[in-house]
């Protein structure tokens, strides 16, 4: 059988993908109301549970969605009459507040620099300066925006002394950036399919606290489709989703499961930061800039500074990248004028120096001369 076309992705999800996942999705068709199936889910929903957390004590629950679909199902279903402060530090910390205003949802915005770490006393001093009482908080692991990793173990920690439930969005960060729901006193934690698991667009979930999720059977409901309590208990009696799932994508999923198991979530932290060195070498040879200090880059994004030339165009710089078999992404920050390359998926260091090396093509077709004296 002829190999599907490499394409590598530079963008934070969806992530370049084994041959062996792409063709996984390739099975007899079947309902997903069989009991074969109902299988593959409760596997797949271990499995990732156990990337986090103990089985016995969390639980994984699957929709079918991009992951601002568990996001929105995390945040609708777990917060109630009581107000949560959403750290804001970035596109996705933003999301987070518009879906929280979608809903009424009653919140207090603590805003953060986008490149800088948060300043944890200065959280602390907004939570105990409330003038309502707070009971959840929600924050995003890796902020997409710039590649800033916010500590999330210090912010559980704050949690705990004030008795607040946190809500993660780790979307890019699961499995990459080791994480410990119960030492780091996370309830809830949303991620998808298609970023650092190396697996399909298409299936979000959140991973949450039983008791938790326990505490919801009463709540009145904000969304039909969303409400996590819902899918939860349904899955628990049923081993089925309530709606239609990506059939064939959980599939792709539970192939790529089993090859983050075979790499280790450590080894493979280890590839992407070995790529993003060479990343970070590489551009500032060139002379660019990139936004977060390393001491706090998650090392699986990166935000660079676009270059200073007068032939410089990123769609253009995207069409010369893409007819060669690269994709790269805009920036995403107001006022800041960047675009982002990503290190995930299944590329390696040689991928990125490949890049480096058409970058530097680009730059010269362009005009584009290093800045004396380096960055």
């Amino acid at each position: 059988m002829e190999a599907v076309k490499r394409n590598i992705l530079l963008t934070p999800g969806p992530a370049t993908t084994t041959e062996s996942v792409k063709r996984a999705q390739i099975v007899p068709d079947i309902c997903p109301r069989e009991a074969e199936f109902g299988s593959l889910l409760a596997y797949v929903s271990e499995q990732l549970t156990r990337l986090v957390a103990d089985p016995n004590l969390y639980t994984t629950v699957l929709f079918g969605g991009s992951g601002t679909a568990a996001v929105e199902a995390m945040l609708s279903s777990a917060v109630g009459s009581e107000a949560a402060v959403i750290v804001n530090n970035g596109a996705y910390g933003q999301r987070m507040c518009d879906i929280a205003e979608t809903y009424g949802i009653p919140f207090l915005e603590f805003v953060s620099p986008p490149a800088e770490a948060v300043d944890l006393a200065a959280l602390e001093s907004f939570i105990a300066g409330s003038p309502r009482k707070i009971s959840h908080l929600a924050v995003v692991h890796h902020e997409t925006t710039t590649g800033l990793l916010n500590d999330v173990a210090s912010i559980g920690e704050l949690c705990r002394n004030y008795r607040i439930e946190l809500l993660v969005d780790a979307i890019s960060s699961f499995a990459a950036v080791p994480v410990r729901m119960y030492d780091f006193n996370i309830s809830y934690l949303a991620a998808s399919s298609n970023k650092n698991i190396q697996g399909m667009p298409g299936i979000a979930f959140v991973i949450a606290d039983k008791s938790r999720l326990e505490s919801l059977r009463n709540n009145k409901p904000r969304s039909y489709y969303l409400n996590l309590f819902a899918q939860y208990d349904y899955f628990a009696r049923t081993r089925q989703l309530r709606f239609t799932p990506p059939v064939q994508t959980f599939y792709a999923l539970k192939q790529a499961i089993e090859e983050l198991k075979t790499e280790g979530i450590e080894a493979r932290y280890k590839r992407y930061s070995a790529s993003w060195s060479v990343l970070i070498e590489g551009i500032a040879r060139l002379g660019l800039k990139h936004l977060v200090d390393p001491r706090h880059h998650a090392k699986i994004v990166t935000a660079i500074m676009e270059p200073c030339a007068s032939g410089y165009d990123f769609q253009e710089m995207h069409d010369f990248f893409y007819e060669k078999g690269f994709t790269i992404y805009p920036g995403k920050l107001d006022g800041m004028n960047t675009f982002r390359i990503a290190n995930i998926g299944d590329i390696t260091f040689k991928d990125i120096e490949a890049f480096l090396q058409l970058l530097g093509v680009y730059l010269g077709n362009i005009g584009y001369t290093k800045p004396k004296g380096g960055v």
